[in-house]
């Protein structure tokens, strides 16, 4: 397993091969154990969630009908900002990872959801559980990691166009949805092979297309027409609602997967790789908020991003259960838990966003190449 980040020792230079397969079979041992615990006090969680959003983004939108007063305008945007990140987070996101399916519930399955947002479903759901889950901080391989539009290491060749990384991030948080959308077609990787006209991109553009023309249609024209007068007080409701989701969305993702401390892996990392080198590439390449149960559950309970990477399919009312198991298995095998609060973790990711749109040296940085630690040889070679 390589660190792609060069440092004088690799965070897992004093663990042995033993080590690491030994740390994956307590990790497996966890799993097996809340797999067990999965039963009706987790089923009422979830559709208690999935009831109490359909509320709020009903009464809400109710509220707006009279928007053209400023304060009906305030509590339905309010009301619909919190309905939005709740589907989009603690419903949409978990329940298409396929953590409830256990239920057998057709209303609440991963084949059968479909979210609040611009990116179809199912190609989320490719890109998303398939690709960046089993590559995760690979450079080159997870495009999680930076969208492809930005520089996440120091070990990537910069160029003067990352200097505008930092506006950049910010104008992709403002249009987050539409950024995971052009991410989930593979816009990037299209462009570079020439694929732009192939069959299959076209389908899939498509189908993208047509997503968005319904959130579209359904957010600015079908709602603020049945707000009669308040038709533009609507509009600007839902626009604002969404430019609320969109940050906390991305603030979030940023929190779990850009801190300092977080790392990243060279592609040639994966190659032969363990179950437990790929358990231990999640504890290194994730980070956790720390908060309130409210601010766990307004992230999808993603502030737990460590225990979701560990274990994507376990029920998310779990991962606060399970994270102190998690922490101790990081302290006994001296890794490093990276967690913080929302202020300071967001802090550190755009620190790091400003700090890469820089050469390496602008700020002081070592940019001597050092020798790979004997054990990530190894770990390579085999």
């Amino acid at each position: 397993m390589t660190v792609l980040q060069k440092k004088p020792a690799s965070p897992i230079d004093h663990l042995t091969a033993e080590d690491i397969e030994a740390l994956g079979a307590e990790l497996e041992a966890i799993r097996a154990e809340f797999i067990e615990k999965r039963g009706a006090t987790d089923a009422a969680y979830i559709r208690k969630v999935i009831d109490t959003q359909r509320k709020l983004e009903l009464g809400s939108r109710a509220v707006l009908l009279f928007s053209l007063f400023p304060p009906a305008w305030f509590v339905g945007t309010a009301g619909l900002s919190v309905a939005k990140i709740l589907e989009n987070m603690e419903i949409g996101h978990n329940v298409m990872h396929g953590q409830w399916d256990w239920m057998r519930d057709p209303k609440i399955h991963s084949t059968t959801w479909e979210w609040d947002n611009a990116s179809p479903s199912e190609q989320w759901k490719h890109s998303h559980n398939e690709l960046h889950h089993n590559f995760t901080n690979v450079v080159g391989k997870d495009n999680d990691l930076g969208y492809g539009i930005m520089r996440v290491d120091e070990d990537q060749r910069w160029h003067p166009i990352y200097l505008a990384q930092p506006l950049w991030n910010f104008i992709n948080a403002c249009f987050f949805e539409y950024g995971i959308a052009a991410y989930d077609l593979e816009i990037g990787k299209n462009i570079k092979r020439k694929t732009l006209k192939s069959p299959e991109f076209k389908a899939r553009a498509k189908v993208t297309m047509r997503k968005i023309r319904n959130q579209f249609k359904k957010d600015y024209v079908v709602h603020p027409i049945l707000s009669g007068p308040s038709f533009f007080h609507t509009i600007t409701a839902n626009f604002t609602a969404n430019l609320v989701r969109n940050l906390w969305t991305h603030s979030v993702i940023m929190c779990g997967h850009f801190p300092e401390g977080v790392q990243t892996f060279e592609k040639h990392s994966i190659e032969g790789e363990t179950k437990g080198e790929w358990y231990v590439r999640q504890m290194l390449g994730s980070a956790n908020i720390s908060g309130s149960n409210a601010m766990h559950m307004m992230t999808g309970n993603l502030s737990f991003q460590i225990e979701h990477h560990l274990f994507p399919d376990l029920p998310s009312n779990r991962y606060k259960e399970i994270a102190p198991k998690v922490k101790d298995v990081f302290e006994r095998y001296g890794l490093e838990y990276t967690t913080g609060s929302l202020v300071r973790q967001v802090a550190s990711a755009w620190h790091k966003v400003i700090r890469l749109s820089l050469p390496n040296d602008f700020m002081g940085t070592n940019t001597t190449p050092t020798p790979l630690p004997k054990r990530e040889e190894q770990a390579v070679a085999a």
